[in-house]
């Protein structure tokens, strides 16, 4: 497959995942999205690292340590989502839950 596809999915995953945390009030589902953004930008940096034949090194060490990264931020946006929901009983932010 050529690597515009795979930057363009990159990009449409991005914008999709934009697009969910701006308009979903959840915070799980903004959590989702967050993750959605954070693997679009892996797949459009393994499409711009890839040259040909050639493969860089450094896209490919920038997306493992991304991975462990956004793993390691999804598992304490998780932990203070249920932590916000046994507290206050709430999945949403405090100012979303009442609209004005």
């Amino acid at each position: 497959m050529s690597l515009t596809v795979f930057a363009m999915t990159g990009a449409s995953l991005v914008g999709l995942g934009i697009y969910g945390l701006l308009a979903l009030p959840q915070l799980l589902r903004r959590i989702i999205s967050f993750n959605l953004i954070g693997s679009g930008l892996f797949l459009f940096l393994g499409a711009a690292g890839a040259r040909g034949e050639a493969v860089d090194a450094v896209p490919q060490a920038l997306i493992i340590t991304g991975i462990v990264v956004a793993l390691a931020a999804s598992a304490l946006a998780v932990g203070l989502v249920v932590a916000l929901a046994r507290r206050s009983g709430l999945v949403v932010l405090p100012d979303e839950a009442n609209p004005r």
